[in-house]
């Protein structure tokens, strides 16, 4: 049966987590030669390799990735060399193998992040060279590379893409299929959607498939050869497309043309792009969200036509969404600061309960270093999200200023260097305070301009339903609270009742 991305990660992550429980001696409680590698089959591009990353930085273990098409019979089974011995007073000359590069990566991770566990991640397993497929199956049968076996505590996980997808596809057997578990993986727009607002994918790009669904991933074949459209084209463009905003480079057909390798949709998606900029100019986001706008916006968006108008609220959306991500974040990194400087402070306590004289700045470099350490870790391990990097560079920037600060001011004793700690904390927790306000402030006027612009209009069902699947604007509204949201949300869910009561009734044929 084929699932969504989203549900062949949750169901990935729990293989992996029964893979590695243990029993009360240390033993895998499935053994080693039980657990099954997983097989995650579905076409090119909708994110397989992600959601690995994902689940290695959800569980905490590491991850090493190889695309199995770059590797050669040498390179994953490890080169010949001849090596001498000696049975019952005969004297040999054998060949044995070097370590293969691929379980050698394994023990290379373990050593530089300190993770003893993780996920083997193979990609492209089913397109290996004619050479290299015999040893293949018996990997994926007997966890061999050459005479090394995967270390113990290292699931395997690959992936490959269906036949019609690529000419050199090879066909498993029945003996290596029953010796893995499937997952039959399929494009979905919705799930990958609540992935694209987490990434911060161009908001033009989900506006335009909000509207245009089927557009999201397409395959096929015509006179001029194959035409493709993957997910992984759209957040490659999107990418592209804002490093272009940043330098004033103009987004045209040409530079779609090198993501998305169908002409329609980069004609479609390409116009669409200039009309979206179109609206961004004339509506100026900026004023409606602060309330300022003229009555002349109002009365536009009011007589608009619905792909005008849900582009509209696509960009007011996206701009206020990515300020409640960056409060959040703050949020976090201060919450996770907070907690190093009681650490500080219960450090100088003992230091001064033993005698000895505290150096705050010294402590402060102590943490300084625990961090850039567990940066690396986490890096080697291939498990740093990008998020996680944000919020340890920010505490690290944070605390070199401080360990700066003391080194220059030198306080007399260690309250007045634990109040230089204190006094910069409280500046940053006043700024992300009065940075919410504001955006609370700018969440109302939203709602306001959309109460009067779209009526009572589908517009306003999309808001709410946006903000309700969007990870930091429900997680927001959740912590802070908004009476708008919940006003609309309460007429919404009734609505959807009294809809319900009316097919019972219908039903019932009263």
């Amino acid at each position: 049966m084929s699932m969504n991305i989203k549900q062949a990660k949750e169901h990935i992550k729990n293989s992996v987590k029964l893979y590695l429980k243990k029993d009360e001696y240390g033993e895998y409680r499935i053994p080693v030669v039980r657990q099954r590698p997983i097989f995650l089959l579905g076409s090119p591009g909708i994110g397989k390799t992600a959601i690995m990353e994902q689940i290695a930085q959800e569980l905490g273990i590491a991850l090493v990735s190889y695309s199995m098409t770059h590797h050669t019979r040498q390179s994953a089974l490890g080169l010949p060399f001849i090596t001498h011995k000696s049975y019952k007073g005969m004297e040999f000359d054998i060949s044995e193998y070097t370590m293969s590069e691929i379980i050698a990566s394994i023990y290379e991770v373990m050593e530089q992040s300190g993770i003893e566990e993780g996920i083997l991640f193979l990609d492209e397993i089913n397109c290996v060279s004619e050479t290299l497929a015999p040893s293949m199956l018996q990997f994926l049968q007997y966890k061999v590379f050459g005479r090394h076996k995967v270390p113990e505590g290292w699931v395997i996980v690959t992936a490959g893409n269906p036949p019609e997808y690529n000419k050199s596809v090879r066909e498993f057997d029945v003996v290596t299929m029953d010796r893995m578990k499937l997952v039959e993986v399929e494009a979905d727009y919705a799930t990958w959607k609540e992935y694209a607002l987490k990434q911060g994918i161009h908001n033009a790009v989900t506006t335009y498939l909000d509207m245009k669904k089927n557009d999201f991933y397409r395959v096929e074949t015509n006179v001029g050869g194959k035409s493709y459209v993957t997910a992984r084209g759209w957040e490659d463009l999107s990418a592209t497309m804002l490093l272009c905003e940043e330098e004033g480079i103009p987004v045209d057909e040409t530079l779609v043309g090198q993501y998305l390798h169908n002409d329609k949709i980069v004609k479609e998606f390409t116009a669409y792009y200039e009309l979206y900029n179109k609206y961004k100019r004339d509506y100026k986001v900026e004023e409606i969200l602060d309330g300022t706008n003229s009555a002349q916006v109002v009365e536009r968006a009011r007589i608009a036509k619905f792909d005008e108008r849900l582009s509209l609220l696509g960009m007011l959306l996206d701009k206020l969404e990515s300020e409640m991500k960056e409060n959040l974040e703050c949020s976090d990194y201060l919450t996770e600061l907070m907690k190093l400087l009681k650490i500080i402070k219960t450090q100088q306590d003992q230091k001064a309960g033993d005698g000895s004289v505290p150096d705050v700045a010294a402590l402060v470099q102590t943490q300084i270093d625990n961090r850039i350490r567990l940066i690396e870790s986490m890096t080697n391990a291939g498990t740093l999200s990008a998020e996680d990097k944000r919020k340890h560079r920010a505490i690290i920037r944070f605390l070199e200023a401080r360990e700066k600060e003391l080194r220059i001011e030198n306080p007399a004793d260690v309250g007045a260097a634990l109040g230089i700690l204190k006094s910069a904390f409280d500046r940053e927790v006043a700024q992300m305070k009065t940075e919410n306000s504001r955006i609370q402030l700018r969440l109302h006027n939203l709602f306001a301009f959309s109460e009067v612009a779209f009526m009572d209009g589908n517009e306003v069902i999309v808001l709410v339903t946006e903000l309700t699947v969007n990870a930091y604007s429900a997680r927001f509204i959740a912590t802070y609270g908004s009476a708008d949201y919940q006003r609309h949300n309460e007429e919404l869910m009734l609505q959807d009742r009294q809809d319900d009561i009316m097919k019972e009734i219908d039903a019932l044929e009263l």
